[in-house]
């Protein structure tokens, strides 16, 4: 398993996993498959381009209850098994660890169903944290769920721990959440 920047050698499993009902947004779900797919057909080159933006080029940012805000840096990488088996996403603040009150976390990630159960968000969660420690950040923080066992079991796979319970901004529709960080340092990848 590997992560790849997205370009149109991949694109069909991408579009396969949403057409199945699958989405690489956890909260804006179905929401984002559909605007990802209407891009797509109207500019699939544009729309892998936004998938890579670390000058935060791209405009603001929609969030769950529409208002936009701020576009950090950030790029995409789709997990790979030889097929499409999700993505990773990363965005930053440039100069520091610190972001935004819009930003939940610095990574988000989600697996599809049928590749589920096989290590791969462990797996890729250690390559990204592998790829960006040139970036001067301290740290990175991850939010989950209080009932999402499996992804904060991936952060502490990881070597996260849990710094805070806190409750979303009312753009995400409020509710506890946890915040895991993980420090940056030289590290080892997971297996």
């Amino acid at each position: 398993m590997i992560l790849v920047k997205p370009t149109r050698e991949h694109m069909s499993g991408y579009v396969e996993a949403i057409s199945k009902g699958w989405s690489p947004d956890n909260v804006r779900g179905a929401v984002t498959a559909r605007d990802h797919l209407r891009r797509i057909a109207v500019a699939p080159d544009a729309f892998l381009g936004g998938l890579d933006d670390p000058e935060a080029r791209g405009g603001p940012v929609t969030l769950p209850d529409g208002t936009q805000a701020e576009r950090l840096p950030g790029f995409v990488r789709w997990i790979w098994d030889g097929d499409y088996c999700g993505s990773i996403s990363f965005r930053w603040k440039p100069g520091g660890a610190e972001l935004p009150p819009h930003v939940l976390g610095h990574i988000g990630y989600a697996v599809v169903p049928w590749k589920q159960g096989r290590g791969y968000a462990t797996r890729a969660l250690g390559l990204l944290l592998t790829q960006i420690g040139g970036l001067g950040l301290s740290h990175v923080d991850l939010t989950t769920d209080p009932a999402n066992l499996a992804s904060q079991e991936v952060i502490l796979a990881n070597g996260g721990y849990l710094a805070e319970r806190f409750t979303k901004l009312a753009a995400y529709g409020g509710g506890e959440t946890l915040r895991f960080r993980i420090a940056l340092e030289p590290r080892p990848i997971c297996p």
